[in-house]
């Protein structure tokens, strides 16, 4: 009976070790397969945080150009300003060059695509003017803009600065 469980006990050992050889495995493949996982996972936060970053860098980037763009379109207004300050100031030729560098500078926020919001008679817009005044005017109607007491200015849709109004009640 002792030969029997002899050879009993080495043929039970080959079992349980493939048994957990087999078991072995599979959780080797799946730190394996963690380990990969792991590593993607770091790799594509790494390539996401990069990405944030240069697009910020580019975003900054184009915002410089942008304003150099356009302070230099304004240079030559800047020029003038200069010009006119040298001038005699009760001259017909001073108050030729004011008029000059207003219209240039129109011919800039033109191009740009600014466009000045309230005149008088327009009707009363929250979103684009700012009543500072009321008046009773029986000649305009209601809600309707009496006098513009500083220009407002927007490009597309957004409003770079709001009208400031007087409004007919």
């Amino acid at each position: 009976m002792e030969e029997t469980k002899v050879n009993d006990t080495p043929q039970e050992k080959p079992k349980a070790e493939k048994k957990k050889s087999k078991k072995d495995l599979e959780i080797e493949a799946l730190k394996a397969e963690v380990s990969e996982k792991s590593d993607l996972l770091l790799r594509t936060a790494a390539e996401f945080d990069n990405y944030k970053k240069r697009t910020e860098r580019e975003k900054l980037n184009v915002a410089e150009f942008a304003k150099a763009g356009l302070i230099k379109q304004l240079l030559p207004i800047l020029d003038n300003i200069d010009r006119s300050a040298q001038v005699e100031k009760d001259t017909p030729d001073y108050i030729k060059g004011i008029e000059m560098i207003v219209k240039q500078f129109e011919g800039i926020t033109a191009d740009l695509g600014i466009v000045e919001i309230a005149k008088v008679g327009d009707t009363f817009d929250p979103e684009l003017h700012e009543a500072v005044m009321h008046v009773d005017d029986e000649a305009l109607g209601e809600n309707v803009i009496a006098d513009v007491l500083q220009k407002g200015y927007k490009i597309g849709d957004t409003v770079i600065r709001a009208a400031m109004v007087k409004v007919a009640n």
